[in-house]
């Protein structure tokens, strides 16, 4: 009763309304929450505290800022914002600010990748077979995802594919340029509610044993320096019975993509997948070959309760 009641209380104040209606269309920063409402960062920071210690809203720290946005499982905020009419307008102002703030973050992201050279993309820049990489993948998901973790996620791409099948999707990166640019794409076409972004390793998710029922790791896995342990981690917080999806390439030949293009990996065979699965307590379905210049394969496995033996 007690927790109940300070939430209560710490939602009834018209800034701290305000501010829970806008973190539950997306993640915010407390400059972002300045800009949008008008109001000082010391006064914004105090309900900011106020509705992070009463449990209405998570930090999410990324670099020097913190976002943030309420709970995955926030049942309480939702119910108080069902009550609040559409049409009220300070909220509508409030979305309008938003909408315009998340256009220019947008841009202002775009630009310095193209100042940068970091508008890159690796399977336009190697002759990839994008749309049959992304169909691969959606055809191998289930038709409805509870939680989706999309590791690596670069600009967002794979969380805006998934949003009309998820009930919540989260995309981590370790680049927060990317994230930047992701976050304010999102926002842009409206999908902030229901996929958001944040900074990780994936080495060390700060994300519970379970929690997902689909994992991604979409051409990822040729970075890593240790691409067993990363998918030890991926399978480490995929729920029992849930699905974990890696698209990468397989064994090529072609080293001089190892120096060119800061690849780790020229390829993985479907042994090694199969044994590092096997060890993280992952059952392989059948790989599937995606045709195109350089030789693709989907890998899509199951999580199991135990351990899977693998014969080299």
């Amino acid at each position: 009763m007690e927790t109940l009641l300070t939430q209560l209380r710490a939602v009834a104040e018209p800034t701290r309304l305000r501010l829970l209606a806008l973190c539950a269309r997306g993640a915010f920063c407390v400059t972002d929450l300045c800009a949008i409402l008008g109001q000082s960062q010391p006064r914004l920071s105090r309900h900011l505290k106020l509705m992070v210690e009463a449990g209405l809203l998570v930090r999410l720290p990324e670099g020097a800022n913190v976002y943030f946005q309420i709970p995955h499982d926030g049942l309480l905020p939702r119910q108080v914002l069902a009550q609040l009419p559409d049409d009220d307008p300070t909220l509508a102002a409030d979305r309008r600010a938003a909408a315009r703030l998340a256009a220019e973050r947008a841009r202002t992201a775009s630009d310095a990748f193209i100042r940068e050279g970091a508008d890159w993309d690796e399977m336009r820049a190697l002759d990839l077979p994008a749309q049959a990489i992304e169909a691969a993948l959606l055809e191998q998901l289930p038709g409805h995802v509870g939680r989706l973790l999309d590791i690596g996620t670069g600009t967002g791409r794979l969380l805006e594919l998934v949003a009309d099948r998820v009930n919540s999707a989260l995309g981590v990166d370790a680049s927060r340029d990317m994230l930047a640019l992701a976050r304010a794409r999102l926002a842009e076409r409206g999908l902030a509610g229901r996929c958001t972004v944040r900074q990780a390793d994936m080495y060390r998710l700060p994300l519970a044993d379970g929690a997902f029922d689909a994992v991604a790791l979409q051409m990822v896995l040729h970075y890593a320096e240790d691409p067993e342990a990363a998918l030890t981690e991926a399978a480490r917080v995929l729920a029992p019975e849930g699905v974990l999806l890696i698209a990468d390439f397989a064994p090529h030949g072609r080293e001089e993509l190892v120096a060119k293009h800061a690849h780790r990996w020229p390829g993985f065979a479907d042994a090694d997948i199969a044994r590092w699965l096997g060890h993280a307590g992952c059952a392989l379905g059948q790989p599937i070959e995606i045709p195109g210049a350089l030789p693709v394969r989907l890998w899509s496995a199951r999580r199991v309760a135990q351990p899977v033996s693998v014969t080299a």
